[in-house]
C-alpha cells in the first residue's frame, strides 16, 4: 500500500484540506457533549430557561457547521480517492502496454484484467475510507479521551481496560484474515480465467459436447472462491458481535459506576451524560478503525498484486540512444538468428539467416512447429532474439525506437482481430487521416469491397468486439485491408489467407502483388498454392532453414519442400 501512495502526491493540497475539515469536524463533535452537560448542570438543574435557549441555539449553530464541514470533507475526500484510482489504473494500463509477449505470458490476460479492475477498486475503497474515516478516528479517539478525563478521571479508568481488549481481538482476527484475502484475489483470477475460456471457446465446447464438463470446472472455481469468502465472513461474524458486546458492556459499566459517583456527590449528572457521549465517541472511533481493518488486509493483498505489475520491467525497451534510419527502403535481414523462449532448454530457432528486399515476396513455409510464427514475431520485436541480429535497412531493430519500427511494418496476424467500432474505424487504425477513397482501394485489393458494399451502412457498418459479427474470411480480408491502408515498407502476413477460398486467395495475391510492388512482403502460409509464385521461398524444419529459392529450384533441391508440395498438390497442379 505504501508504494502506491506515490500516486497521491499530486493531490496533497486536497488531502490537507480534507484533514483540516476533519479536524474541525472532530472539534465540533467533541464540543457538543460539553455544551449538553452545561445545559443540564446550569440550565435544567437550576431552571434557567434563558441559559437553555442560548446554549441550545449555540448547539444548533455548531451542528449546522458540523453538517456543512462533513459534506465538504466527504466530497473532497471522495474526489481525491477517485482520482487516485484513475491514476493507478492508468499507470497499470501504460505498464501493460509496454510489456512484451514474455511478460504477458507470465501474468496472463485474466490476472491482468483483475489487477486493473477489482484490485484497483479494493485499494480505491480503502483510500476513500482513509480520507473520511482513518483520519477522523484518531482525532475523535484522542480528543474523546482528553474530554472524558476532563469530566471525571476515576471513571476514565474504564478506557484503560476496554481499548486494549478490543485491540487484541482485532489483531487476532486480522492476523488470520490477511492470508485469506490474498488467496481470495488469486481465486478471483481463477474464476475470470475459466469464464474467459468458456466464452472464447464456446464453439469448441459445444462441438465436443463438453458443456457439462466446463460447468463443473466453473463450479469448482466458484465454490473454491465462495468457501474462502465464507471463511473471511465467519471471522468478521465473530469479531463484530464481540466488539458490540464490549461496546454495550462498557455503556452499562459507565452508567453503573457513574450512578454511584453521582449518588456520592463526586460527579454532576450533566458530566455523566457528557462522559457517556465521549465514551461512545471513543468506542465508535474504534469501530471505525475496525471497518478500516476489515478493508485494509484485502486492499493490502490487492496493492501487492498491483505493485507486481508496476515493478515488472519489460524485457524489451527502447535504447537510450536510438539509431535513426536514413533512407527508408524496407530491406529486412536475419543474420545468424537464434531464439529460445524464457526458461526453455532448447532453442526454437537456430542459425537463421536470409534477406528480404523491397519489390520481392519472401515466403516462409514448413511443417507445424517448425518455427515459422516465432520467426516473424521477431520482426516487430514481440520477442527479442537471444542470438544474432534482425536488421531493417542495415540497422539492428534493437537499436531503433519501437514506435519507428512498428511504423514501417504492416502486421497481419494469424488470428485476425477487429476492434469494436465500424469498418472505417478499423481500417483507419494504422492511418487515422486515410480518406474514404483510400479505404475503398484497400478493400478492393483485399477482395473485401463486394461484401462491404452490400452492407447497408457500408464503411460505417458496425463491428462488434473481435469482429464476431462477420465471417472468418471477411475478418481476414478486413485485417489485410487495414494493413494496406497504412502503406508500410514491410508487410508481414502470418498465415493470413487460411480462411479464404482458392479463387479469392488467387485474386487477392494478384492484386496484392501490384499494390505492394515497392514494399518488402513476407508471407507465412500452410497452403503451397499461396506461396509457390514467391520470389524467394524459405523452407523451415525444426527451427532451421533447410532450403531457400524459387519453387522450381526447391522442387529440384529440397526433399522437405517436395514432401510439403506433394502432400497438397496433384502432379497436374505441380506441373
Amino acid at each position: 500500500m505504501i508504494k502506491l501512495m506515490r500516486f497521491l502526491k499530486p493531490y496533497w493540497k486536497q488531502i490537507l484540506l480534507v484533514m483540516a475539515l476533519l479536524l474541525v469536524q472532530a472539534i465540533t463533535n467533541l464540543y457538543l457533549p460539553d455544551l449538553n452537560a452545561d445545559i443540564i448542570n446550569n440550565g435544567v438543574v437550576k431552571g434557567d430557561i434563558d441559559y437553555i435557549l442560548r446554549t441550545g441555539g449555540l448547539m444548533l449553530a455548531v451542528t449546522l457547521l458540523l453538517g456543512v464541514v462533513s459534506i465538504i470533507s466527504v466530497y473532497w475526500g471522495s474526489k481525491t480517492a477517485m482520482a487516485f484510482g484513475r491514476d493507478v489504473r492508468h499507470a497499470v494500463f501504460r505498464r501493460v502496454q509496454r510489456f512484451s509477449l514474455a511478460e504477458l505470458n507470465i501474468f496472463g490476460a485474466p490476472s491482468l484484467i483483475t489487477r486493473n479492475t477489482n484490485d484497483v477498486q479494493q485499494v480505491q475503497q480503502v483510500t476513500v475510507l482513509a480520507l473520511n474515516v482513518m483520519i477522523t478516528a484518531p482525532f475523535m479517539a484522542i480528543g474523546g479521551i482528553i474530554m472524558a478525563l476532563r469530566q471525571d478521571v476515576p471513571l476514565s479508568a474504564l478506557i484503560v481496560v476496554v481499548i486494549p481488549l478490543m485491540a487484541v481481538i482485532i489483531g487476532l482476527v486480522m492476523k488470520t484474515a490477511l492470508p485469506l484475502f490474498t488467496s481470495m484475489q488469486i481465486k478471483v483470477d481463477r474464476v475470470n480465467q475459466v469464464m474467459r475460456e468458456k466464452l472464447s471457446g464456446m464453439r469448441v465446447i459445444r462441438a465436443f459436447v463438453r458443456s457439462d464438463y466446463e460447468q463443473e470446472r466453473f463450479d469448482v472455481a466458484n465454490r473454491d472462491l465462495t468457501e474462502t469468502a465464507l471463511s473471511v465472513a465467519r471471522l468478521f461474524a465473530i469479531m463484530i458481535p464481540t466488539i458490540m458486546g464490549i461496546f454495550n458492556l462498557t455503556t452499562v459499566a459507565v452508567m453503573w459506576f457513574g450512578g454511584l459517583r453521582i449518588d456520592s456527590g463526586a460527579m454532576p449528572i450533566g458530566n455523566l451524560t457528557a462522559f457517556l457521549t465521549y465514551i461512545m465517541q471513543i468506542l465508535m472511533s474504534v469501530m471505525m478503525a475496525v471497518v478500516m481493518f476489515v478493508m485494509v488486509p484485502r486492499a493490502s493483498a490487492s496493492a501487492k498484486r498491483i505493485n507486481e505489475v508496476l515493478d515488472t520491467e519489460p524485457q524489451i525497451e527502447d535504447p537510450k540512444t536510438p539509431t535513426a534510419i536514413g533512407d527508408v527502403h524496407g530491406e529486412l535481414e536475419f543474420r545468424g538468428v537464434e531464439f529460445r523462449y524464457p526458461g526453455a532448454e532448447d532453442a526454437v530457432l537456430s542459425n537463421v539467416s536470409f534477406s528480404a528486399r523491397p519489390g520481392q515476396t519472401t515466403a516462409i513455409v514448413g511443417s507445424t512447429g517448425s518455427g515459422k510464427s516465432t520467426l516473424i514475431n521477431l520482426i516487430p520485436r514481440f520477442y527479442d532474439v537471444t542470438g544474432g541480429q534482425v536488421l531493417v535497412d542495415g540497422v539492428d531493430i534493437r537499436e531503433m525506437r519501437q514506435a519507428d519500427l512498428w511504423d514501417k511494418i504492416g502486421f497481419i496476424p494469424q488470428k485476425a482481430f477487429l476492434f469494436t467500432g465500424t469498418i472505417a474505424s478499423n481500417l483507419r487504425y494504422g492511418k487515422e487521416t486515410a480518406t474514404d477513397e483510400e479505404l475503398w482501394h484497400a478493400l478492393e485489393v483485399a477482395q473485401g469491397k463486394a461484401f462491404v458494399s452490400a452492407m447497408a451502412e457500408q464503411l460505417d457498418a458496425p463491428i462488434t468486439q473481435g469482429g464476431t459479427n462477420v465471417s472468418g474470411g471477411q475478418r481476414q480480408r478486413l485485417a489485410i485491408a487495414r494493413a494496406l491502408v497504412k502503406r508500410p515498407e514491410i508487410y508481414v502476413f502470418d498465415d493470413s489467407f487460411s480462411a479464404l477460398d482458392f479463387k479469392t486467395d488467387g485474386a487477392l495475391r494478384a492484386a496484392l502483388k501490384k499494390d505492394t510492388r515497392d514494399a518488402t512482403v513476407i508471407i507465412v502460409a500452410q497452403r503451397v498454392s499461396t506461396i509457390m509464385h514467391a520470389d524467394n521461398i524459405i523452407v523451415m524444419d525444426k527451427g532451421t532453414i533447410v532450403g531457400a529459392g524459387t519453387h522450381d529450384e526447391l522442387m529440384a533441391s529440397s526433399e522437405t519442400y517436395r514432401e510439403i508440395v506433394n502432400s497438397q498438390l496433384t502432379k497436374e497442379e505441380i506441373a
